[in-house]
């Protein structure tokens, strides 16, 4: 059985890739900072015979992330999808000054890389070995268009600098395990409709998981890539 893990699994384009990966077969192990918070997702879930089993993770914890390691380790003995898709935007809380380079507190942007960017570094550091050890496996880094510096635009720049540099750890990985099966790609979901995207943005939430679910499970997927609609974008 393949078996998945999803950080940032209890909404949003997380729990939509979750669900779509059990619709197709997957163990999916679904991250969520709180377990208890979301008993009643976790028993919708679960009532539609889904193979899903919810694990504490905030990925700012390297404790939650050694526990899932070894839980994983031990029950499954291998991994074959991480989808890196736990995220925070933290510059839009006030009137907008806030989200400018020349106002933005350095506070804020390092709380917004150690989430975005740490986070999924941690994780693969934790399961990619594993993937090397079968010699196959896929990580998927949930990036964002707003990180391309192939499109420079103002505004907002730890989220923007958080997911530029987790296109460079995508880049970072993929050579580092050169010669393997394993493919490492960032994908821009699109504007999606959800907490964080907001009720404005033009994507329903099936259409941002449909990159992430196609690379965890197409036969002869891209490897180091930046992919938006299952197409190459510029980095």
């Amino acid at each position: 059985m393949q078996v998945a893990l999803v950080s940032g699994a209890n909404r949003g384009i997380g729990l939509e890739v979750s669900r779509q990966l059990a619709l197709k077969g997957f163990k999916v192990y679904m991250g969520m900072r709180n377990i208890a918070d979301n008993n009643e997702l976790i028993e919708e879930l679960k009532s539609q015979d889904l193979n899903i089993i919810p694990v504490k993770l905030d990925v700012t914890k390297t404790a939650d992330i050694r526990n899932i390691q070894n839980q994983i380790k031990e029950t499954e003995g291998h991994i074959d999808v991480l989808v890196n898709n736990a995220g925070v935007f933290l510059e839009n809380l006030g009137g907008g000054l806030e989200s400018s380079v020349f106002h933005v507190d350095p506070v804020i942007v390092l709380k917004t890389i150690e989430t975005n960017t740490i986070g999924p570094l941690k994780l693969i550091q934790a399961f990619v070995p594993l993937m090397l050890s079968a010699g196959k496996g896929r990580v998927i880094n949930v990036s964002s268009g707003m990180g391309a510096l192939s499109e420079p635009a103002g505004k907002y720049p730890g989220y923007r600098m958080s997911k530029t540099a987790l296109n460079s750890l995508t880049t970072i990985v993929q050579a580092e395990v050169e010669g393997s099966d394993i493919s490492v790609n960032s994908v821009c979901p699109g504007w999606v409709r959800t907490d964080m995207g907001g009720a404005g943005a033009d994507r329903p939430v099936e259409k941002g998981a449909e990159t992430i679910v196609w690379l965890a499970t197409t036969t002869n997927p891209p490897q180091g890539k930046f992919l938006r609609d299952k197409e190459v974008i510029p980095w």
